[in-house]
């Protein structure tokens, strides 16, 4: 069975069909699906999908674009979510540079304030990074190195470094090797999606051929990045199935390999273990 980590039914572009599009996952061998949250609104709409849908789970937080609207209201309500045990992580959240829509310092503040929610709830983070792998990775070793800011909290990161807590996932994962080597040596899953099955992905098969299995887990970001050979469609949770073909091509390990080992990733990435 595949684990989707990340997706977005939520969206707009799934409003004519969404109930049968989820309907038809499981006979696909989709097992569980995470919903992640962007914007102010996807929060209540993610709510009802896992509400409606047992193997449906969700995220809440504010993506880079949207944290203009994060009042201490927004958190509260992201916060109460929380409390919900379908709701498993706090994203997507991070950092932003490539459509530019809030300023720098205000994503920075915005996902160490969202970074230290997810430490308060016990919930690992959901981190989306476009086009700011500098400041994306100064900030996650700012806040869960050794000697990071959440270093002091209670002693919460000896769980993560002692393997019994995941921090959390790099959504879409795009840097280089040597930053997933840090990523990972701080405990951090890699999200990897359909652009694995591109031909032009050479740097993210690198990373894929280097790190360790146990640190991927398989994500669509549906409706968006779909997979060879189906591009130009929209994106569901049904085509990792491609994804987990191209994982396990460059790993030299079966299709259900990958699916296994992904699945038991994501099952301790959100605490399912």
């Amino acid at each position: 069975m595949i684990f989707d980590t990340h997706a977005h039914y939520d969206d707009s572009l799934f409003d004519g069909d969404r109930d049968e599009v989820l309907a038809g996952l499981p006979a696909a061998g989709v097992g569980r699906v995470v919903d992640a949250g962007s914007t102010v609104r996807s929060l209540s709409r993610i709510r009802e999908l896992t509400g409606k849908y047992e193997f449906v789970y969700g995220a809440a937080g504010l993506h880079p674009d949207e944290v203009g609207g994060l009042t201490d209201e927004v958190l509260a309500e992201i916060r109460s979510l929380l409390e919900n045990p379908k709701f498993v992580a706090v994203g997507e959240i991070g950092l932003d540079y490539h459509w530019d829509v809030e300023p720098h310092d205000v994503q920075i503040r915005c996902f160490k304030e969202q970074i230290r929610l997810a430490h308060e709830m016990k919930k690992p983070v959901i981190v989306h990074s476009r086009a700011a792998a500098l400041d994306t990775m100064t900030v996650i070793q700012e806040m869960y190195g050794q000697d990071g800011e959440l270093a002091g909290s209670g002693g919460g990161l000896a769980d993560y470094r002692e393997g019994r807590r995941v921090p959390g996932v790099i959504h879409s994962y795009s840097g280089s090797y040597e930053q997933a080597k840090i990523y990972t040596g701080l405990g951090f899953c890699l999200g990897i999606g359909g652009v694995v099955t591109y031909p032009t992905s050479k740097k993210l098969k690198k990373v894929v051929a280097g790190i360790d299995l146990s640190y991927l887990v398989l994500e669509t970001d549906c409706p968006y990045l779909t997979p060879e050979p189906r591009r130009g469609e929209r994106n569901t949770s049904a085509m990792l199935s491609y994804v987990a073909e191209a994982v396990a091509g460059i790993k030299g390990v079966s299709r259900e390999t990958v699916e296994d080992v992904t699945w038991r990733n994501a099952e301790r990435l959100f605490g399912m273990a």
